[in-house]
């Protein structure tokens, strides 16, 4: 009977403890684990950069405060990691993403190399939006997107190629806006940037995020935008609303689609369902967290969560486009 008793007492306090069932199902799991993030870039990249600021604040909001360390896997415009995850990654929740928000477009064209797909990988979501902007010389004569459909000698822009939005987004404005350029290929963003402070080129296309530290400064203006907006540049002429044509903003508007997803987030396919829910709830949490604010300002960059069901949404959107709008696309787009 003393022993009964005892035990009771026992199973009565553990019963007392307020422990949700999700952290009942948690803690046990991750407790004394490391999450591996995998991004498809080298160091010191916006994908980088947003990785490792997860990684430092994540834990407080997984049960069990698993460790969370950062990989890089460059190659092909990150087909290399996106491969990796979906072929040879475990599904247990351990090994978790990041990649070009481009790749559902090499996905569309059936680019060489592609070995996945993004309808089946298990979606976190996103853990920032990435507004498109074309940067100039704040010295060139050019105050409006107007002014500068109207120069007469081709303005040199910088890109990462036809794989990245860099690349993507003036081709698409000299095809059917009559943008006069020219482009000049360079291996990554900050050589761009380095070529625009040495006036070697007159601007670049690409994420609002990586220009602003430019724009803040007066080196660069942002002239004209895609339909994904961010404070500082609302004002700005959105590509879509002046073309004329119906299937350049039809282009326009799939080619903006990817800018939501920002900075997708998967892991592998048939991750249980219940470990992606504490992903998704971690990721969601830490986007709101004050101290990571604070850090994304210092780093000049922003972090809100977009959904796994509304980047899912984007990415279908993308991969069911009908094939003479994806016919059309292929001229804009290389991998």
């Amino acid at each position: 009977m003393k022993f009964q008793f005892i035990y009771l007492l026992i199973t009565f306090f553990i019963l007392a403890i307020p422990v949700s069932p999700k952290e009942l199902l948690a803690a046990p799991y991750y407790e004394g684990k490391v999450i591996n993030i995998i991004v498809g870039y080298s160091p010191g990249g916006g994908y980088d950069r947003i990785a490792r600021l997860l990684a430092k604040h994540l834990p407080k909001y997984i049960p069990g405060k698993p460790s969370v360390i950062v990989g890089n896997m460059p190659g092909a415009d990150s087909m290399i990691a996106a491969n990796y995850i979906f072929n040879i990654a475990k599904p247990d929740g351990l090994t978790i993403g990041t990649f070009n928000r481009g790749l559902p477009f090499a996905q569309l064209l059936k680019a060489p190399g592609v070995k996945y797909d993004l309808a089946k990988f298990s979606w976190i979501g996103s853990a920032a939006s990435e507004a498109t902007a074309l940067s100039i010389l704040s010295s060139l004569p050019y105050k409006t997107f107007g002014e500068l459909l109207k120069a007469k000698s081709p303005i040199n822009l910088g890109s990462m190629g036809p794989s990245d939005s860099s690349g993507q987004f003036p081709l698409i404005l000299k095809e059917y806006l009559g943008l006069n350029m020219k482009m000049i290929i360079y291996p990554s963003s900050s050589d761009c940037m380095l070529a625009v402070e040495r006036k070697e080129l007159d601007g670049r296309g690409g994420s609002y995020s990586s220009l602003k530290p430019f724009v803040d400064r007066g080196l660069v203006r942002c002239l004209v935008r895609g339909r994904v907006s961010e404070p500082d540049i609302e004002q700005l002429p959105v590509d879509e609303d002046l073309a004329k044509d119906k299937t350049a903003k039809t282009v326009m508007a799939m080619r903006s689609g990817p800018d939501r997803v920002g900075r997708p987030y998967v892991a592998p396919p048939k991750t249980p369902t219940e470990v992606m829910n504490i992903l998704r709830d971690a990721f969601a949490k830490v986007a709101n967290d004050p101290e990571l604010k604070v850090d994304a300002t210092k780093m000049m960059m922003d972090v809100n969560y977009v959904s796994a069901d509304e980047t899912l949404k984007i990415v279908n959107d993308v991969l069911n486009q009908p094939s003479d709008i994806a016919k059309e696309f292929s001229k804009f787009v290389r991998f």
